[in-house]
């Protein structure tokens, strides 16, 4: 059950991380629009992959810093502090209007390459993902042994490629819906994480 679990938190996670207009599901959108559903889940599936990358880098990461006792009290403060920082992102991004998705160069023509290529520039990625094993281990709900990361990173994985997918599915209504469902979710994700770096706070100190 506790293996099970850490595959659906991976997914949650990913999901939600990756629900908020940016440019990876922008881009899933643009390309939808532009070249049909099959070519945005390949740029999905492109994206998904570097994600499997991100989160086995971050699980290493978190994993060296959790080994050394001296500052473990030093790893959750720095996952308030990245909670904070994703609280103040989400609201600052809620008051901005509609977001207009960049063009795509004309010289990426595979979209599983061009899903790589914007998951590798996506270096918000490796922090987000440190953030939520930093908060599951404080709360002993994630095991460092090989097969809770696998299943937590093919949840991650899977999580990432299924909201571009439906960014792909749904290009046209989103399109049109942009500016409100930007300001609204993320408006959410800044009160969600504010209060889960405020929970960890009190965690800490109480």
């Amino acid at each position: 059950m506790f293996l099970l679990s850490l595959f659906f938190l991976g997914f949650f996670c990913s999901f939600v991380g990756s629900i908020t207009p940016s440019m990876l599901n922008m881009s899933a959108l643009k390309l939808s629009l532009e070249k049909g559903k099959k070519a945005a889940n390949k740029y999905a599936l492109g994206a998904s992959f570097v994600v499997i990358l991100q989160v086995i880098f971050a699980v290493v990461l978190t994993n060296y810093i959790a080994e050394n006792p001296s500052i473990l009290e030093t790893l959750e403060k720095a996952g308030i502090v990245i909670f904070i920082f994703l609280s103040y992102y989400f609201y600052r991004e809620s008051k901005k209007g509609k977001i207009e998705f960049k063009e795509l160069k004309k010289k990426e023509e595979n979209p599983f390459l061009t899903g790589i290529t914007l998951s590798f520039l996506n270096m918000f990625a490796i922090p987000f993902f440190s953030g939520i094993i930093i908060l599951l281990d404080s709360f002993n709900q994630f095991s460092f042994d090989f097969t809770s990361v696998l299943l937590f990173t093919l949840g991650s994985a899977i999580g990432t490629f299924y909201i571009l997918s439906l960014y792909g599915k749904y290009a046209k209504i989103i399109q049109e819906k942009t500016g409100k469902l930007t300001k609204d979710i993320n408006l959410i994700l800044s009160i969600l994480t504010g209060f889960v770096a405020i929970f960890t706070l009190i965690k800490l100190f109480f």
